[in-house]
């Protein structure tokens, strides 16, 4: 029969490997979503420059497709990199009561209170905003399916998701209207 306390902390372990892997998982898509980010910026540009070198304003309704279409690529990989969010979220709040439960016990060198601070909180600690309450110290909540769905439904409107690409969305837009409606400023320009 196995050890109770080397069980234990055979899952604390695995606990961590897979805590930390995720963690590498999420920061993985950071650097992927701001490539992303570049190609919108330098395609959605090059569309815009392009239109008044070449003097035809539907390269203005190019790049604004271009940016929508990285924006909907942009929030697809947001929508993605969230999922590991809640399996975060999981291990810190099991982590936490493994580390409650072991300040808890009388002969823990861990001391009272040991159980906020022995376990991981990046998930938990992107909620904390300063405004409120100090909830660093409370214990960390699972997301329920409703707070999941609200935050996989905010992605693409999050404000380090939609910048660049809703500027050039909306440089394009209004940049082809005008001249399409023959502005005198772009009048000279053709479709």
């Amino acid at each position: 029969m196995a050890d109770p306390a080397s069980s234990l902390a055979a899952l604390h372990e695995r606990l961590r490997e897979e805590y930390y892997a995720l963690v590498k998982v999420v920061s993985e898509f950071d650097g992927r979503l701001v490539t992303v980010k570049g190609w919108s910026v330098t395609l959605s540009l090059a569309g815009l420059g392009l239109g008044f070198q070449q003097e035809h304003y539907a390269l203005f309704g190019l790049a604004a497709a271009t940016a929508l279409g990285f924006w909907f690529i942009d929030a697809s990989m947001k929508r993605h990199q969230m999922q590991y969010y809640s399996r975060m979220r999981d291990i810190e709040v099991l982590a936490h009561r493994l580390a409650r439960d072991e300040a808890a016990d009388p002969s823990s060198p861990l001391g009272p209170g040991a159980a906020s601070f022995s376990s991981p909180r990046i998930d938990w600690y992107w909620g904390f905003s300063g405004h409120q309450r100090d909830e660093r110290l409370e214990p960390p909540r699972r997301r329920d399916a409703a707070n999941v769905a609200r935050l996989l439904d905010r992605a693409p409107w999050m404000g380090h998701v939609l910048l660049p690409h809703a500027v050039a969305v909306a440089l394009g837009l209004v940049l082809f209207v005008l001249a399409a409606v023959e502005v005198p400023v772009l009048a000279h320009l053709g479709p």
